[in-house]
């Protein structure tokens, strides 16, 4: 598991601006912070891909320069996801995309149960996977999203991206994923609340992003 804030560096100041109530009403800056969220845990999972050497010509020489041909299929857990997952594509250019749409059922008092409403993958055999994500709280929409792809073939590798993170939440997808995957994660928050919201968390990533929702 990789836990960006556990290093100093211009990211936790993007994460400052998302959690603050008095700059994140400011929609545009909210979802450009998430993007960049995107593009530096791209960096990141890209460090852990496979390179060889690869001799190129300049304009005055030749040289020899680490390339990579993996190229990953990003998965967008809709609708916060839109904007941290356009970060990833930003890096990866040749990736391919699907799409997962997971909303809460809350209709039951002390249960948080998960629906899929929509989903639209390629074919993953094979292939490294980023799942993006941007709030990991119960996690069970990811293990719920994770199951529902592995229908479209068995990945290669799984790479979960997760701005913030609530310890319930990770615990949960290491007890229920045993498929080959890591956690990439912006910063782990202390807990969750009784009504399985990240504290301190942000608040609601897609309302944040895009208005709020009936």
């Amino acid at each position: 598991m990789f836990i960006l804030s556990d290093t100093p560096s211009l990211a936790n100041h993007f994460l400052r601006e998302m959690r603050d109530v008095r700059i994140q009403n400011d929609r545009m800056r909210f979802r450009k912070n998430l993007e960049r969220m995107g593009e530096i845990l791209a960096y990141e999972i890209s460090k852990s891909f496979e390179y060889s050497q690869e001799t190129i010509q300049t304009p005055l020489t030749t040289t020899t320069v680490d390339s990579t041909t993996e190229n990953p299929v990003i998965i967008s857990v809709m609708r916060a996801s839109l904007p941290f997952s356009n970060g990833f594509l930003n890096y990866f250019d040749k990736a391919e995309s699907g799409f997962i749409g997971a909303f809460r059922d809350e209709s039951s008092p002390g249960e948080i149960n998960v629906h899929l409403g929509y989903h639209a993958s390629p074919n993953l055999e094979g292939k490294i996977i980023i799942l993006a994500d941007p709030m990991l709280a119960t996690g069970k929409s990811l293990v719920e999203s994770i199951q529902t792809l592995l229908s479209h073939g068995t990945p290669k590798h799984i790479h979960i991206a997760s701005v913030i993170a609530a310890p319930e939440g990770i615990q949960y997808i290491k007890a229920n994923i045993s498929c080959s995957y890591s956690l990439w994660i912006g910063a782990v928050d202390e807990k969750l609340n009784h009504q399985s919201y990240i504290v301190p968390g942000l608040g609601d990533a897609g309302d944040l992003s895009f208005g709020p929702k009936l």
